[in-house]
C-alpha cells in the first residue's frame, strides 16, 4: 500500500512524456475554473493578502491528507468488510458497501480544508464576520480544487487527448474539463459554507453538512458502477449537486443582514495565544 500512496503522491507533481505546452494549457484552465468562482464570492484577496496562503495551505495539507489518511482508512475499510463477507457479496451489495468509503472522502478532505479556516478562527479571538468566514472558506476550497483539477486535466492529457479529439467527439472530448469545472465550483462553495458555520460558532455541524455533501457528490459513482446509470447522467448530476452547494453559499454570501455592519470588522483582534 505504501508504494501505491508514493505512486498517487508523486503523480501530482510528475507527469512523464507531457509536453510543456499541453501542460500549461492543465494549469491556465484549472486556474481560469477558479477564478471563475471566485468571482462570484468576491474575497478581499487584495485587501487581505493572507487569503493566498490559506489557498496554497489547504491545497497541500489536503492533498496529504488525501494521501496518507483517506488512502490507508478507505484501504483498512475494504479490508474489514471482506473480512465478513466475501468479494461476490460486496458486489451485490456494492450500494450499501460503497457508502463507508465515500464518507470517508469527504470526511478527511473537508476536515483538511478546515485546517487553516480554524487556524485564523483561533487566532482571531474567533471573532470573524460571517462574509470574511466565507471568504476563509472559499480560499481553503480553491486551494486544493485548483490543484485537483491540475492533476486531473494532465492526467487527462497525458492519456492523449488533443484538439483533435474535439474535432472527433465533439463536445464528448471536453467531458473531463466540464467535470473538472463543477468540481472546482463544488469545492469551493461547501468549504465556504464551513467557513460561515465556523464564523457562526457552529463549526462542526457545517463541516459534517459539507462531509456528507462530499460524500453524497462521490457516491454517484456507485450506482455508475452497478450499471444505473449513464456517463452522461453521472455529470448532470454532479452539476446539478454542484450548482445547488453554490446558490446556497452564494445566498448566504449576498444576502443583507440588518445585525451586520456595512464594513467587515478587522481581521485580527486579539491574538488569544492559541494556534493550530
Amino acid at each position: 500500500m505504501w508504494e501505491q500512496m508514493m505512486a498517487f503522491l508523486k503523480s501530482w507533481f510528475i507527469y512523464p512524456g507531457l509536453n510543456w505546452d499541453l501542460m500549461l494549457v492543465g494549469i491556465g484552465l484549472a486556474l481560469v475554473f477558479g477564478a471563475i468562482w471566485l468571482c462570484a464570492h468576491w474575497p478581499p484577496l487584495f485587501r487581505k493578502h493572507w487569503l493566498w496562503a490559506v489557498a496554497v495551505v489547504s491545497a497541500f495539507l489536503t492533498l496529504l491528507a488525501v494521501v496518507f489518511v483517506q488512502i490507508p482508512l478507505q484501504h483498512y475499510t475494504g479490508v474489514a468488510l471482506m473480512h465478513f463477507w466475501s468479494q461476490e457479496t460486496l458486489i451485490n451489495w456494492l450500494m450499501l458497501a460503497g457508502i463507508p468509503g465515500v464518507l470517508l472522502s469527504g470526511l478527511v478532505q473537508e476536515g483538511a480544508k478546515m485546517v487553516p479556516m480554524v487556524s485564523w478562527w483561533w487566532r482571531s479571538g474567533r471573532n470573524i464576520n460571517p462574509r470574511l468566514g466565507l471568504a476563509i472558506g472559499a480560499l481553503a476550497g480553491a486551494g486544493f480544487g485548483i490543484f485537483e483539477a491540475v492533476w486531473a486535466h494532465n492526467q487527462v492529457l497525458m492519456s492523449g487527448w488533443t484538439w483533435q479529439a474535439v474535432q472527433t467527439d465533439g463536445l464528448l472530448a471536453l467531458i473531463p474539463f466540464w467535470d473538472r469545472f463543477w468540481a472546482v465550483a463544488f469545492h469551493i462553495a461547501v468549504s465556504a459554507l464551513v467557513g460561515y458555520g465556523l464564523a457562526r460558532g457552529r463549526g462542526w455541524q457545517f463541516y459534517l453538512i459539507a462531509s456528507g455533501l462530499h460524500g453524497l457528490i462521490n457516491y454517484i459513482v456507485v450506482p455508475y458502477r452497478k450499471g444505473m446509470l449513464t456517463f452522461n447522467q453521472v455529470e448532470i448530476y454532479l452539476a446539478a449537486a454542484a450548482v445547488l452547494v453554490v446558490l446556497a453559499a452564494l445566498w448566504l454570501r449576498w444576502r443583507k443582514r440588518e445585525e451586520e455592519e456595512p464594513v467587515e470588522p478587522a481581521e485580527t483582534i486579539e491574538p488569544t495565544g492559541i494556534d493550530i
